[in-house]
């Protein structure tokens, strides 16, 4: 009857013929956490990318007010020149070796003191720059000789004082 004993064991029955609950296999409860984890992350993701941030995405860029600048360099050979364009944070824009004669038109922040100034080489020579402003010549100067140097500036309004100029 030994054969029976372990049958019932085996069926269920304890010893001394309790009945005991099947075991189930336990979930991996780390495993269930980082899953709900991952589950909360994605959805997180999901509505940030429906709602949004929060900002209006209608609204415009800040608009800073610029004025039409031409600078230009006569002259044969070549020079390297630095010039003032849209930027507000000042930092200008250098040409090295530019093949001489040259021009160029940029919007310059009002506020912004518009300039250009030119190296020539070794080499020397001549070369002569001009600056205007809204068509309106400012200034100009000559550089000549190796290493020769010139320097053409202006004036912008800021554009607070620009604002009540054009109500007045």
């Amino acid at each position: 009857m030994r054969v029976e004993e372990c049958g019932e064991e085996a069926a269920g029955n304890g010893p001394g013929g309790e009945a005991a609950t099947p075991r189930r296999p336990r979930p991996d409860r780390a495993g269930l956490l980082i899953a709900g984890v991952v589950l909360a992350a994605c959805a997180g993701l999901l509505l940030h990318g429906l709602l949004g941030t929060g900002k209006n995405d209608s609204t415009p860029e800040r608009h800073v007010p610029t004025a039409s600048v031409t600078y230009e360099v006569t002259g044969t050979g070549t020079a390297d020149i630095t010039y003032q364009a849209r930027s507000e944070s000042g930092k200008a824009v250098t040409v090295k070796a530019a093949t001489l004669p040259w021009r160029k038109t940029v919007p310059v922040p009002l506020g912004r003191d518009p300039i250009v100034s030119i190296v020539l080489g070794e080499d020397g020579g001549q070369a002569h720059c001009t600056l205007t402003i809204r068509d309106q010549y400012v200034q100009g100067a000559t550089a000549s000789g190796d290493f020769g140097r010139a320097t053409c500036t202006g004036t912008l309004p800021r554009p607070d004082t620009a604002d009540s100029q054009k109500q007045t």
